[in-house]
């Protein structure tokens, strides 16, 4: 991953794995989720404290420094929902007098919480924009917030064929499809990718998120890079092609997929379950996603400036025609504050953030939702950016 930085290292980066949890995706199971990471949670022999408390305490801390109380409420994506899970079940276990509570309203909510100081850190499956950076300011002093990339996965494309196990898709017949220009599964430009498959008259049903979503603005940059002449609209976050059958959050895309006869959607990859894919052309081939062909995609890929140091927000290499990537990636970030005024929430944030980015926590993030893990390089900038965050001032 091309990283490195003309200015000062990584300081402040660090922060923003907290952040994260799956881009834009509101989920409905959000307040189930949060009982859940509860439940994960050893409660205190004192029954805990709230953020704010001395951070007392005899278990050593994740991040290697001394044991730390509170609870802290974070929000955002629902792509790393399965990860989040993971993440938080896993610091609490050697930090068990932090309770942290995460709320997956999404990606865009997020970003929403963290302007207004609603939530301390968020997940997001999209970096700050610049109205966002200044914003935010509101809320994190002038130094602003960092991003950092916690969690990288491809984003699928879900579809319902039966008897159709192998679907080829170039990104034009991608873009065309979605943009409802192609309308039956049929259609001579899907039969021209797959000679050997019996495609059906079956009339195409789109699925797209209803919700404000990272994974939408991840899905239409990869369409507007990939597909341009086939693609008419701008990268965002609302889906702009009105007709197609709206869902909310990740798991109502796959559900009305899973339901639908005809249908094909879009979603993090964690999330498809037993669904058919489809393979995504790339140059000569057709790729089928995978941990690795997405990390591969990553590590062509080139930093944002965004104007505070060492962040570590990513401009993605989606026109790749490398042989072996996957273009249709999502990179969540965990996105914090540069500096925290209450000592408590601003050291529990930085030390869940250290476990995040350990190769504890990237196992971990693994074994649930099938994501790659950040590289070793992206590990040690990382940890340098929580280092320089803040706290108490």
């Amino acid at each position: 991953m091309k990283l490195h930085r003309c200015g000062p290292t990584a300081a402040l980066a660090m922060a923003a794995l907290l952040t994260l949890s799956a881009c834009g995706d509101d989920n409905p199971t959000a307040d189930n989720d949060a009982s859940a990471n509860e439940d994960a949670a050893q409660e205190p022999a004192d029954g805990g404290s709230e953020s704010g408390s001395d951070g007392a305490g005899d278990t050593a801390a994740a991040g290697g420094g001394a044991a730390l109380s509170g609870t802290v409420s974070l929000s955002g994506a629902s792509s790393q929902e399965s990860a989040m899970t993971a993440w938080i079940a896993g610091y609490q276990a050697v930090q068990p007098d932090v309770r942290l509570n995460y709320d997956a309203i999404g990606s865009g909510g997020g970003r929403e919480n963290l302007i207004s100081g609603a939530s301390p850190m968020i997940g997001s499956d999209a970096y700050l924009d610049e109205e966002e950076r200044e914003a935010v300011k509101d809320s994190c002093g002038d130094g602003g917030a960092l991003h950092i990339p916690v969690y990288i996965s491809p984003v699928a494309i879900p579809y319902n064929l039966p008897g159709v196990e192998q679907l080829n898709l170039p990104p034009d017949v991608l873009a065309q499809i979605f943009d409802q220009q192609i309308e039956t599964w049929n259609d001579p430009a899907i039969a021209e990718a797959n000679p050997d498959a019996d495609l059906p008259d079956t009339e195409i049903t789109v699925v797209n998120r209803s919700d404000d979503s990272g994974t939408t603005e991840n899905f239409t940059e990869y369409l507007v890079a990939a597909a341009p002449d086939a693609w008419p609209h701008e990268p965002s976050d609302a889906w702009p092609v009105e007709g197609g059958e709206a869902a909310a959050q990740t798991t109502g895309v796959i559900s009305v997929v899973g339901s639908t006869e005809g249908a094909i959607g879009y979603a993090d990859a964690s999330a498809v379950g037993t669904l058919t894919t489809a393979a995504v052309g790339v140059g000569e081939e057709f790729v089928n996603f995978s941990p690795e062909a997405a990390a591969a995609v990553v590590d062509a890929s080139e930093p944002v400036d965004t104007g505070v140091e060492g962040d570590l927000a990513l401009d993605l290499a989606r026109d790749t025609t490398e042989s072996g990537t996957y273009p249709i990636v999502l990179v969540s970030y965990h996105i914090a504050c540069t500096s925290y005024e209450d000592a408590q929430t601003g050291e529990v944030v930085k030390d869940f953030l250290t476990y995040v980015i350990s190769e504890d926590g990237q196992a971990a993030a693994a074994e649930a939702a099938g994501s790659a893990p950040i590289s070793d390089e992206v590990r040690a900038q990382a940890t340098t950016a929580i280092e320089g965050i803040t706290v108490g001032n």
